[in-house]
């Protein structure tokens, strides 16, 4: 069968359609990049918020977690569900996690982000019974109890934990979250949810090659909500896994409790500003090389330096926020002190230069402590506060360069 000329030309116009339509598609894909891929070459601490909800959806527990994959390094940053602001996305004053029940994670991640001062990327939501079967298929999570728990859960049923290190199955950690004794208050119960919540991510990682085999992960990931796919999750999980629970700190949002609308909340000190910059701090230890193990807790003693009275314990309460152990408030040896000093009792420069970014004071003296002259409990750091304390920093950031002109 013979073509006519125009035949020819149309199927020839037609090839090349197809082979331009071929080569669009093939760039098109090739630009197609893995998101989660992106974002984790993007930042270098990893962020994600972890929301525990209950039955009815509401955020039993909501944790930050942050993992710098280089160090292996990583910290939890704890949001007690009382924390109290003017939300943007309510309107009003309420708890934070009215925004997660009322809102959902969408907003609920907007606020968490502009509470901390962090972009966090990623979410994973999961149910109190995923939490559970969670726990099941990890084993159980090993937390510890002081003392045993019977007692009734207000509904007909009873709470019933024993007292030592014990290991929760599914069950158990319902009851583990949700028990609360006559003498504690919300924040007892929070820590708890905290406790739960570092076993479970430690179980994560012992048991991290059962949950990363092709096989098994459809039925981990089959418990858990995110904001990217089965392979992103997968990805995802792959990373934040492998961190090294030797280097695991926690942090909780801590304010000031006042009464609204019959509501116990928590407002953030210094109008949120110590949280952000508490958080600041933590992202800096994840990244800093030294080899100094990050989980010690220094001990600080805060006197004051000026005719002001309060310095010292408003100083001791930010230095509290941020994890420091305060030994002794009180006063220096005379009360005209011009500049701010740190006295780095231990000889440990990183840590000393630490506390000083989280004040903006460098004017860091080190002096050994006479340990013939001083308690068991020493001291690691001392700071006097001068003239120059605002309350909050040191003004003009006294530095080393000064340290001549220092009192």
């Amino acid at each position: 069968m013979a073509f006519s000329r125009e035949q020819k030309n149309l199927a020839f116009i037609l090839f090349i359609v197809v082979i331009v339509v071929m080569v669009a598609v093939k760039i098109a894909t090739s630009l197609i990049q893995d998101p989660v891929a992106e974002k984790l070459k993007k930042d270098q601490v990893v962020k994600v918020l972890f929301v525990i909800q209950d039955d009815e959806g509401a955020a039993l527990c909501s944790e930050v977690f942050l993992y710098y994959p280089d160090s292996r390094k990583c910290a939890v940053i704890d949001i007690p569900g009382n924390t109290g602001a003017i939300w943007r996305s309510l309107g009003r004053v309420d708890r934070i996690d009215v925004i997660y029940r009322d809102r959902g994670m969408g907003a609920y991640m907007d606020e968490i982000e502009e509470l901390l001062g962090l972009e966090i990327p990623f979410s994973i939501s999961i149910s109190q019974d995923n939490y559970g079967r969670l726990a099941d298929y990890l084993g159980g999570l090993p937390v510890f109890i002081p003392e045993p728990v019977d007692m009734s859960d207000g509904d007909g049923g009873r709470w019933l934990l024993p007292s030592g290190a014990v290991n929760l199955d599914g069950e158990k950690l319902r009851d583990y979250m949700e028990f609360l004794l006559d003498d504690e208050d919300e924040a007892s119960r929070d820590e708890r949810r905290l406790s739960a919540f570092i076993s479970f991510m430690t179980k994560l990682k012992d048991s991290r090659a059962d949950v990363l085999d092709k096989k098994n992960f459809p039925i981990y990931y089959s418990c858990m909500q995110g904001n990217v796919d089965a392979d992103g999750m997968y990805e995802l999980l792959e990373v934040i896994s492998d961190f090294d629970a030797n280097f695991l700190t926690t942090q909780t949002v801590l304010g000031s409790e006042r009464l609204v609308d019959g509501q116990k909340l928590i407002f953030p000190f210094l109008n949120g500003q110590l949280v952000k910059d508490v958080v600041k701090q933590k992202v800096r230890m994840l990244i800093t090389q030294d080899s100094q193990d990050n989980r010690r807790v220094y001990v600080v003693e805060v006197l004051n330096g000026t005719y002001q009275q309060g310095l010292a314990r408003n100083a001791s309460i930010l230095l509290e926020n941020a994890g420091y152990s305060i030994l002794r408030v009180g006063n220096a040896d005379r009360m005209d002190y011009e500049h701010t000093a740190i006295i780095n009792h231990i000889g440990n420069e990183a840590a000393g230069r630490t506390l000083g970014d989280f004040i903006s004071c460098y004017n860091i003296i080190d002096e050994a402590i006479d340990l013939a002259s001083e308690s068991e409990e020493d001291v690691d750091f001392t700071l006097v506060l001068g003239g120059d304390w605002d309350g909050r920093y040191v003004r003009g950031g006294f530095g080393k360069e000064d340290s001549e002109a220092k009192d």
